[in-house]
């Protein structure tokens, strides 16, 4: 009788053991919540020939540049949407944007227009309601979140060769003018605005931040506006 005791108390304890290690092992597995896939961020890139990187190739405009730096950095991004061409103006860019088959809502959307409605000979007061409703529409692809929105300035093409033999200080003028209202909008509504006007203007003692059409910027400018807009899109993850 007391060995049939002594072997029911071992058994009883191997049970009790037992369950304490099933409990430990369902402890250490993840959750359900922990096995979810990992978000993956969505990035809307609006504008005209800055944007889609004339001359360069499509890995190096500064969308694709921006989550290249991100990736690297551990973030999972997708590839950027962009609705962008050489030549666009303000209300061709909005034409472009109503034609695109874009989803309702992006982590990040930026946006850089204007240079053709200046080289237009277009008016800065005309282009402000333009630039305006372009930006409510780049807020409403950011989930209604402005701090998600990015505007970038308007580089200075007046430095470039392309330029040789015109007004470089009316084009100057006329680019600060423009910029000096989409940096008014862009504070209006509260969203991130980034100069990248000056960095342009280095051009015109470096040809390496160019491309051999010697008027759009090179891979190496686009760099620089990348690593801006990238420092700020992770600041807000």
């Amino acid at each position: 009788m007391k060995g049939k005791s002594i072997r029911r108390i071992t058994s009883l304890q191997a049970t009790f053991f037992g369950l304490l290690l099933l409990i430990f092992i369902l402890a250490m597995k993840p959750s359900l919540q922990d096995q979810s896939p990992v978000k993956r961020y969505t990035y809307l890139a609006l504008g005209d020939s800055y944007t889609i990187g004339e001359k360069v190739n499509a890995a190096e405009n500064f969308p694709n540049q921006v989550t290249t730096i991100l990736k690297a950095r551990g973030l999972n991004f997708q590839e950027p949407e962009i609705v962008a061409q050489t030549g666009l103006t303000t209300d061709e860019l909005e034409a472009a944007i109503k034609k695109a088959n874009l989803r309702s809502n992006y982590d990040f959307v930026n946006l850089l227009i204007g240079v053709k409605n200046k080289y237009r000979g277009r008016k800065a007061v005309d282009y402000i309601p333009e630039f305006e409703s372009l930006l409510k529409q780049a807020i409403q692809f950011a989930g209604g979140d402005s701090s998600h929105v990015i505007v970038l300035s308007i580089p200075d093409w007046g430095v470039t060769p392309f330029a040789e033999g015109g007004d470089r200080q009316k084009i100057a003028a006329e680019i600060d003018e423009y910029n000096a209202a989409n940096k008014l909008i862009a504070g209006k509504y509260s969203v991130y605005y980034i100069d990248i006007t000056n960095s342009t203007r280095e051009a015109a003692k470096d040809s390496s931040l160019l491309t051999t059409d010697g008027l759009h910027p090179s891979a190496k400018e686009y760099e620089r506006w990348a690593k801006l807009v990238a420092e700020y899109m992770q600041s807000k993850l």
